[in-house]
């Protein structure tokens, strides 16, 4: 038990440190920003408790706010996607498996592993740059910011699964 806390606060420490010196400063076509840390979320286990899922995606959320300072934009997203992740996760959990299965590739399967992250990605950055903007009047932008987000996340998380389980 005290062997995973420390390897979660290790992977939250190097998520937040990437995030905030690399990645926030990478913004391909002035629309798409990779939002690395929400893999954190997604590799929530399934025993694992919807309190303390919630009380770690907004400690990161927090962080990432304090260092890309957008008030309250990243807490609120990641709160979000933590509240959700048990229910968005159950319908990809193949019928017998353990009570702690973790997801990745190799528990879920590729294909399964692409659709939860997918979607997981997808409502985080919907609400991600919602928040950020606040008003609909330059909804292309909006739209291009949203896909670009998603789509460059999704590719960083699945190289990222990739390696990390190869």
């Amino acid at each position: 038990m005290a062997l995973d806390l420390l390897k979660r606060l290790l992977f939250f420490a190097i998520l937040l440190v990437a995030q905030a010196l690399v990645l926030n400063h990478i913004h391909l076509f002035n629309c798409a920003t990779p939002l690395l840390y929400v893999y954190l979320v997604l590799l929530f286990p399934r025993n694992f408790p919807k309190w303390a899922i919630l009380l770690w995606s907004f400690a990161l959320g927090l962080c990432v706010d304090s260092f890309t300072n957008t008030p309250g934009v990243a807490a609120g997203s990641m709160t979000l996607i933590g509240a959700l992740q048990p229910y968005i996760f159950e319908p990809f959990i193949p019928r017998d498996s353990a009570e702690d299965l973790e997801p990745g590739m190799r528990t879920l399967g590729v294909t399964s592993f692409v659709y939860y992250t997918i979607i997981m990605v997808l409502i985080y950055c919907l609400a991600y740059f919602t928040l950020e903007t606040f008003n609909f009047f330059n909804w292309i932008q909006w739209l291009m910011s949203i896909g670009g987000s998603t789509i460059l996340t999704v590719v960083l998380i699945l190289v990222i699964e990739n390696i990390r389980r190869g």
